[in-house]
């Protein structure tokens, strides 16, 4: 989007990250706001916003290398701002998912795409995130392929995953 801050885009009148924060919030017990500009604005939102410490914009990431060193919990899920309608019982499959798997990591899938920025990861995980980012790192696929990962399909609530990323994408969600 031009290098705007999606999460403060406008979505059927209220800002993108919105819609994600009343998506999740009912699904976990902490919610944190991975946020590297605006800090104020996202704050006003009523959680605590918690900027990248790796340096480079190492993208999403950073974000989760931020959250699980901050997290209160022993599991950590992730959801991006630009998609306003997760599904409402995203973190309860993933859990299923992962507990039944034995996963270090479950991340959500429709069709042939693995979503891994829908995920639900154990803190156990930090440590070889932190020496991945260190060493250069950035790609997601590439981090969790050393891991157990478990994939959930979401089939049935493909539109869930949609993300936002052109003004064009935008006003179509507006109707």
């Amino acid at each position: 989007m031009g290098g705007v801050d999606k999460g403060l885009k406008v979505l059927r009148g209220k800002p993108m990250v919105l819609w994600a924060i009343e998506r999740f919030a009912p699904q976990v017990d902490e919610v944190l706001v991975n946020a590297n500009q605006n800090l104020e604005t996202y704050t006003d939102f009523g959680h605590r916003v918690i900027p990248d410490v790796i340096g480079g914009y190492a993208g999403p990431l950073a974000g989760l290398h931020r959250g699980l060193s901050e997290a209160r919990h022993d599991l950590v899920a992730t959801v991006p701002c630009d998609s306003p309608f997760l599904p409402a019982d995203l973190v309860a499959r993933l859990l299923s998912a992962l507990h039944s798997a034995g996963a270090e990591l479950a991340v959500a899938r429709t069709g042939d795409q693995a979503h891994p920025v829908f995920c639900l990861c154990r803190k156990s995980v930090l440590p070889g995130l932190t020496a991945f980012l260190e060493s250069g790192g950035r790609k997601i696929d590439a981090w969790y392929s050393a891991l157990k990962v478990v994939e959930e399909r979401f089939d049935d609530e493909p539109d869930g995953f949609s993300n936002i990323n052109t003004e064009t994408e935008l006003r179509g969600f507006e109707r």
